[in-house]
């Protein structure tokens, strides 16, 4: 039977493009992380390669098309259907998905929409995040989204919601670092206070991705290198958090692999760094 694993270091995320290198050469990473999504098919190129590469790579699915906080249930038990065979298949090490919607009744719109943070809005998500480990028998993640828009009927910040939730649930959260940096650039949300309102040990793993910059907003579309405000935010991550599983996001103009390698290198360099500022504090 096929055993479920478990994850620590740094982590690509696994893209058709790179499918050849992984096979042939095995780069030298801890994990990968794979879009649930890609992989429902019973069979089929995409399955094979992943069940090949989990032989010798600890996996995490994260999922992008749950709509955990639809109001309408339909698309997200469908979809909680087969999420689960998957997970029954490959038995990652880390489960995720996002604190966002998708879904109105008979239409899933392909994208993260950012959630109103209300107490109503916490009830609702706690209630999906129960379903969710309930039926799938482990603790999951989600995740901090970017977003153009916060609603005027807010009636608490991102961090908060997400504490809550954590408390209520049990869950976890999945800290997308650059997304932070993202939302602090478009709403004037300082990303530290944010990362400071979730207590130590509800994160459970970091992503960091690059953002595109532009005159009317700064954009999450992972087609870049980290920025490097991004990693002073990711520093401060690790001196709060300590360590957890971090994962670099590369999804648009995606490029040779060799250029994922040199950042994960890079967040390892800045994980021994933060540990060795520590040791030296305690001495």
């Amino acid at each position: 039977m096929t055993t479920r694993q478990s994850i620590a270091g740094v982590g690509v995320g696994l893209r058709a493009e790179h499918y050849a290198d992984f096979l042939d050469q095995r780069p030298p990473l801890d994990w990968l992380e794979v879009h649930a999504e890609n992989y429902f098919g019973d069979g089929g190129w995409d399955l094979h390669v992943l069940e090949t590469l989990r032989a010798d790579y600890p996996i995490s699915l994260h999922g992008v098309g749950l709509g955990i906080g639809s109001a309408s249930a339909d698309h997200f038990e469908r979809h909680l259907d087969r999420l689960a065979a998957l997970i029954e298949r490959i038995q990652p090490g880390l489960v995720s998905e996002h604190l966002s919607w998708a879904s109105l009744p008979g239409r899933h719109l392909n994208d993260l929409l950012p959630m109103p943070l209300t107490a109503e809005a916490l009830e609702l998500v706690c209630e999906r995040v129960d379903r969710l480990q309930t039926r799938l028998g482990r603790r999951c993640l989600l995740e901090n989204v970017s977003s153009h828009v916060r609603f005027a009927a807010d009636t608490m910040d991102e961090a908060s919601f997400l504490a809550q939730l954590a408390r209520r649930t049990g869950c976890g959260v999945l800290l997308d670092v650059n997304n932070l940096y993202v939302n602090q650039c478009n709403h004037a949300e300082d990303a530290r206070q944010a990362m400071a309102a979730l207590p130590t040990g509800v994160p459970a793993e970091v992503h960091l991705a690059g953002h595109l910059v532009t005159d009317l907003s700064v954009v999450d579309h992972h087609g870049d290198r980290v920025a490097e405000p991004v990693w002073d935010l990711y520093r401060d991550a690790l001196r709060r958090f300590g360590p957890l599983p971090t994962l670099i996001e590369w999804d648009t103009d995606v490029p040779a692999l060799d250029v994922l390698l040199d950042e994960a290198a890079r967040a390892r360099r800045e994980t021994r760094a933060v540990l060795a500022e520590a040791d030296t504090c305690h001495a």
